[in-house]
């Protein structure tokens, strides 16, 4: 067939628009919108980022491990699509950026801010920030987890764990040494594959609050919900107090008056013979448990000079299988009634008991008492300092200030379109699945599957009854239909009250007389049908 080559020049234009549209579309996905959002440090990971943000050359001190490639922070980072990338399975990691000025907390909000997303899980491994405390000394490639840091924020999974870190490093104002305070029952980390928003919001008056994906998930105050406590107590016990020789710290004592009854045999048997056992009926001593098969046949190839003597295999005796028993007959035994075991006396109390001895309380040296530990120690670096055994962790759009409404606006600007694509698409791969799993199933029949929707309907209904309405009212119909309508009948005929009788009518006398006249008329074309049919019989005979 020959084209022309107009044609020809059309269709490869066509190609090359379809081309640049698919070029187009691929950048859009990795350009990202620059917000105007200000604040202490904000990072979107722009072109320039590798401007501020150093990998780490240093190694992790660990007791026992002398192999660099396991201490050395090997693992590799990129900015891909707008984010940065944990590059390495199975390594460490670190990476941190310094702030242009201290962060200082005292007195307002502080703001920690960032997205994740779990590429490919997290089946043991770390996703949070590190807020460094501020050094003049702080070298960047040499960031370790040694390194002071002011708060770790963020998901955290290995193994049965999984929560969302909130530590702070808090100063002890009389000891001068620094102390991790650990949020107790911290919210559970999403471990989906999504794009997901952590939110770390602590206020001048001690309260704090994290929020995931801009829902609420825990609130809390750094005086109450910390361990070890901010505050430590007035009093301590006293290391050097001793419990006396002669405390008494036994509440109960065996009764020194009591005696063993003359009856008690300590060294009854717990069981002893049954002698009223009865050896059954069909009870066979005579007879083997196993016999040899009576239906096998020594092997054709079987040499008893190289083999031995053939044996037979053994089977259950069949004369046993519906028996009582067989081979010899033993008494049994049974529960021994005069058993009580060995005589204790009862246990009283001990008239002599003092409690349960703690040693006395002396003033604490060390205590303190701070009001104000949302002062924090001022924050000069972030850093990233992680293990991981999955790679392709993207951490982005962090935020680091005292606004909580530029955080949420931030929020909304970046990280919000991008977790509703997410949830959009995982809807439609969901229905996808659902749909190749239909496929597989055998056919239901109409009933299975009427049955199947209305469990799924009433299962909806349950958690949330407008919804479920809404989204399928067909089914919520049908129920109607089928449950409400005749209850409300039934209701509406006991309601009715219980119907009258009909009264029987009463026969006039020139009602009977018709009665009469009619069944006479019966009668006489029965019995003339009757003679009709007899002459026609004794014609026929005549003629024959």
């Amino acid at each position: 067939m020959k084209i022309s080559r107009k044609w020809l020049s059309l269709a490869f234009l066509c190609l090359g628009v379809n081309a640049q549209i698919g070029d187009e579309k691929a950048d859009q996905d990795v350009v990202k919108k620059v917000t105007s959002i200000k604040a202490p440090f904000l990072e979107q990971f722009t072109s320039d980022w590798d401007t501020r943000w150093y990998p780490s050359t240093a190694k992790k001190i660990i007791d026992g491990v002398e192999d660099d490639a396991l201490l050395a922070y090997r693992g590799e980072w990129e900015v891909e699509k707008g984010g940065l990338v944990v590059k390495t399975a199975a390594a460490h990691h670190a990476i941190s950026a310094a702030f242009k000025q201290p962060v200082n907390a005292d007195g307002k909000n502080l703001v920690v801010q960032y997205q994740v997303k779990l590429s490919n899980g997290l089946e043991c491994g770390g996703a949070y920030i590190k807020l460094l405390t501020a050094n003049d000394s702080f070298v960047a490639e040499k960031f370790s987890d040694k390194t002071p840091y002011t708060i770790m924020f963020g998901p955290d999974r290995c193994g049965a764990t999984n929560k969302v870190h909130f530590i702070f490093r808090h100063k002890n104002p009389v000891t001068g040494d620094f102390e991790e305070k650990h949020l107790n029952l911290p919210p559970t980390a999403k471990m989906d594959k999504n794009t997901n928003l952590y939110t770390l919001i602590v206020k001048p008056d001690q309260t704090f609050e994290i929020l995931i994906n801009n829902n609420s998930e825990k609130k809390g105050s750094l005086l109450e919900d910390f361990t070890p406590a901010v505050n430590p107590p007035k009093e301590i016990e006293d290391s050097e107090d001793k419990k006396p020789a002669d405390w008494v710290d036994e509440a109960k004592i065996p009764d020194p008056d009591a005696k063993k009854p003359d009856d008690w045999d300590d060294d009854a048997p717990f069981e002893v013979l049954d002698v009223d056992a009865v050896k059954p009926d069909d009870w066979y001593e005579e007879e083997p448990l196993l016999i040899p098969d009576p239906d096998a046949k020594k092997p054709e190839d079987w040499d008893d000079e190289e083999d031995g003597d053939w044996v037979a295999p053994q089977i259950g005796n069949p004369k046993c299988e519906k028996a009582s028993g067989c081979g010899p007959w033993v008494r049994p035994m049974k529960h021994n009634p005069n058993y009580k075991g060995k005589w204790q006396p009862e246990m009283i109390d001990n008239p002599a008991y003092k409690g349960e001895w703690k040693p006395k309380k002396i003033p604490n040296p060390a205590y303190f008492e701070d009001k104000n530990p949302a002062k924090f120690n001022p924050i000069g670096a972030i850093g990233i300092e992680l293990w991981t055994m999955q790679d392709n962790i993207v951490f982005d759009n962090i935020y680091v200030g005292h606004s909580i409404e530029d955080a949420k606006k931030l929020s909304l600007e970046t990280w919000k379109p991008i977790f509703d694509s997410e949830e959009a698409a995982n809807k439609v791969e969901e229905k996808k699945q659902e749909e190749e799993t239909k496929k597989d199933e055998p056919k239901k029949s109409f009933f299975d599957e009427l049955l199947t929707k209305v469990t799924l309907f009433i299962g909806k209904l349950q958690k949330d009854p407008r919804s479920a309405i809404e989204e399928d009212p067909q089914t919520a119909g049908a129920i109607f239909a089928v449950v409400l309508i005749p209850v409300l009948g039934l209701l509406a005929l006991l309601s009715s009250g219980p119907a009258k009788a009909t009264p029987a009518k009463k026969e006039k006398k020139g009602d009977k007389e018709e009665k009469k006249v009619e069944a006479k008329v019966v009668k006489d074309k029965k019995d003339g049908a009757k003679q009709r049919k007899n002459k026609k019989e004794e014609k026929d005979e005549d003629d024959e």
